[in-house]
C-alpha cells in the first residue's frame, strides 16, 4: 500500500497563506499612488478655497463618483475637501414695453354700460395684423359725428414670443390722454388670439391728477394675472372715451438659466457589434446631455444611445450586448437658405467607460460625433498644511475622501460659497502610476493574487482528501471482499 499523503501538510500551506494575506501592509495614500496631478495655485489669503473642476479631471480619474480626488500639501499630507454641486440656478424673467397699434371704434350707439352691444367690422392682413376696423351698428355717418366707444389693439406677433420661449402679458400702461390735466376713468379689458374669441381679463381704475406746480399723480396701469394674447378691446364703464396717446404692454419672457456645462467632443470607433459607433469617454463623466456633430447637408439619423454590458454566454465565455438608455432623432436640413438642427438631448446622468450609438435606419452610414455635456463640480478645499497644493487622482481602488460641506466650510453661506477664490491650475503632471495601476493598485492586485493563492490551495486539499477518502473506502471494501 501506498503511504497516504499526510492532511496536516496542506493544512499548514493553508495557514502559511492566510499569514501572508493577514500581513499584506495598509494601502498607502500619497501623491505618488495617483496616476495624475495638477498643481493648485493660490493666493494665500484665504482658509477655503474651491476649484470648478477641469475637463482633465473627469477624463483621467478613474472612479465614477470622483473617489480618487486628493488635495495634497507640500509635505504629501491629504487636506480635507468637499464636493459641491452649486444649486440649480433662479429661473430669469425678462420684462419688455410692447407698444400696441390702436385702432378707435366709433359708433353713433352706445349702450349704457360700453359698447359690448355695439358689433364691428376688423380687416387683417395676410400675416394677422389689424388694418382697419369699423363699426357696423346704426346708420352710416362720418367718423367726426359718431362717438368713440372703444379700443382694438394689436400688439403684433411679438406678443406671442417664440417656441423655445412663449411670452405672456400681465399689465398695460397708458399715457395721459392730450389735453387732459385731470383725468378718471374705469376701463374694461378683453383680450383675444384670433379676433373672434373675446374674454373679460381685468379692469382698472386709470387717473391722471395734476396740481399748480406741474405736478402729476398717475395711476397708469391695468394689471391682470399673465396671458398669452394678441389683441385687446377696451371699453369704458365710466368716464370720458379718448383715445390714449400710447398704450404699451408689458412682456414677460421666461429666460432659461441653465447651469454651466462643459461639452466633450469625440470622434466614433467601430462597435464590439455591426452597424455600432463606440466613443470612449470616460468613467467619470456625469454625462446629463447628449449631442451629435453631423457632417451631412441634409441628414435625419433615428438613434438609439447607450452602453455596453459584458455577461456570460453559453460557450462558456462572454458576450457583449448593448444595453439602450435613450431613443433620439437627430437631424441637419437646409431649407430656404437656413439650416435647421436638433437640440441637445437631456438625459439621466451616466456613467460609462464608452458610448455608444446604434443607428435606426441599417443603411445609416454616417459617422457623427458625440458631444458629451455635463455640469462641473466644485470642489471646495481647505487650505491647511503647508503650501503648494496638488491635486492629485487617477487611482481606481480609492476609498473616499470627500467630507460633508459643513465640515470643510462650517457657517459659510450659498451666497459666500459661490464668493469664493477660485484656485487657478498648473499643466497636468503624469505619475509614474500612469502607465498601469498605482503602486497601492498593485498592492491591491497583489493582495488579491494571495488570496486566489490561499482559495486554490485549500481547494487542492479538498481534492486530496476526496481522493484519499476514495481510496480508504476502496481498500476497505478490497479488505472485505477477501475476509468472504
Amino acid at each position: 500500500m501506498k503511504p497516504m499523503p499526510n492532511p496536516l501538510l496542506f493544512i499548514a500551506l493553508a495557514l502559511a497563506a492566510t499569514d501572508a494575506v493577514a500581513a499584506t501592509p495598509a494601502k498607502s495614500d500619497a501623491p505618488a499612488d495617483y496616476a495624475y496631478a495638477l498643481p493648485l495655485q493660490v493666493s494665500g489669503k484665504q482658509g477655503v478655497l474651491a476649484l470648478r473642476l477641469p475637463q482633465a479631471v473627469y477624463l483621467h480619474a478613474r472612479t465614477a463618483g470622483l473617489d480618487d480626488l486628493r488635495v495634497f500639501d507640500s509635505t504629501g499630507a491629504a487636506q480635507p475637501y468637499a464636493l459641491h454641486r452649486p444649486p440649480p440656478p433662479e429661473r430669469l424673467v425678462k420684462r419688455d414695453l410692447l407698444a400696441a397699434n390702436i385702432f378707435p371704434v366709433r359708433s353713433a350707439l352706445r349702450s349704457a354700460g360700453g359698447d359690448s352691444a355695439i358689433d364691428f367690422d376688423i380687416q387683417t392682413r395676410p400675416d394677422g395684423s389689424v388694418k382697419s376696423v369699423r363699426a357696423r351698428t346704426g346708420k352710416a355717418q362720418a367718423n367726426d359725428a359718431a362717438a368713440l366707444t372703444s379700443l382694438i389693439l394689436d400688439f403684433g406677433a411679438a406678443a406671442k414670443g417664440s417656441e423655445d420661449h412663449p411670452a405672456r402679458i400681465d399689465a398695460l400702461r397708458f399715457t395721459a390722454p392730450r389735453d387732459h390735466d385731470n383725468y378718471s376713468a374705469e376701463v374694461w379689458l378683453e383680450t383675444s388670439g384670433d379676433l373672434k374669441r373675446w374674454e373679460t381679463v381685468g379692469a382698472a381704475e386709470l387717473r391722471w391728477l395734476s396740481n399748480d406746480n406741474a405736478q402729476t399723480l398717475a395711476n397708469d396701469r391695468l394689471e391682470f394675472t399673465a396671458r398669452t394674447f394678441r389683441y385687446a378691446r377696451l371699453t369704458w364703464r365710466r368716464g370720458e372715451p379718448t383715445a390714449f396717446p400710447t398704450i404699451d404692454a408689458e412682456l414677460v419672457t421666461p429666460q432659461d438659466n441653465e447651469p454651466v456645462r462643459e461639452t466633450l467632443w469625440v470622434k466614433p470607433l467601430p462597435g464590439k457589434q455591426a452597424g455600432d459607433l463606440t466613443y470612449p469617454a470616460g468613467i467619470a463623466l456625469p454625462v446629463e446631455q447628449i449631442s451629435l456633430r453631423l457632417s451631412e447637408a441634409n441628414i435625419v439619423y433615428p438613434m438609439a444611445i447607450g452602453y455596453y454590458i459584458e455577461r456570460p454566454s453559453r460557450n462558456l465565455g462572454s458576450e457583449w450586448i448593448f444595453q439602450p438608455q435613450a431613443y433620439t432623432t437627430f437631424y441637419q436640413i437646409s431649407q430656404n437658405g437656413e439650416t435647421r438642427r436638433s437640440g441637445a438631448l437631456t438625459i439621466s446622468t451616466g456613467h460609462h467607460q464608452e458610448w455608444v450609438i446604434r443607428p435606426q435606419n441599417v443603411t445609416a452610414k454616417a459617422q457623427p460625433e458625440l458631444g458629451l455635456s455635463w455640469q462641473p463640480t466644485t470642489l471646495v478645499f481647505l487650505a491647511g498644511g503647508t503650501p503648494p497644493y496638488t491635486l492629485g487622482f487617477g487611482r481606481s481602488d480609492a476609498t473616499p475622501a470627500s467630507q460633508p460641506l459643513a465640515q470643510v466650510a462650517p457657517g459659510f453661506t450659498a451666497r459666500e460659497l459661490t464668493q469664493l477664490e477660485q484656485a487657478q491650475t498648473g499643466e497636468l503632471q503624469t505619475g509614474s502610476a500612469a502607465a498601469g495601476e498605482s503602486a497601492a493598485s498593485l498592492a491591491g492586485l497583489a493582495a488579491r493574487n494571495r488570496s486566489l493563492i490561499l482559495w486554490g490551495v485549500l481547494l487542492l486539499g479538498v481534492i486530496i482528501l476526496g481522493a484519499m477518502a476514495w481510496r480508504l473506502v476502496r481498500q476497505m471494501k478490497a479488505g472485505s471482499d477477501q475476509g468472504n
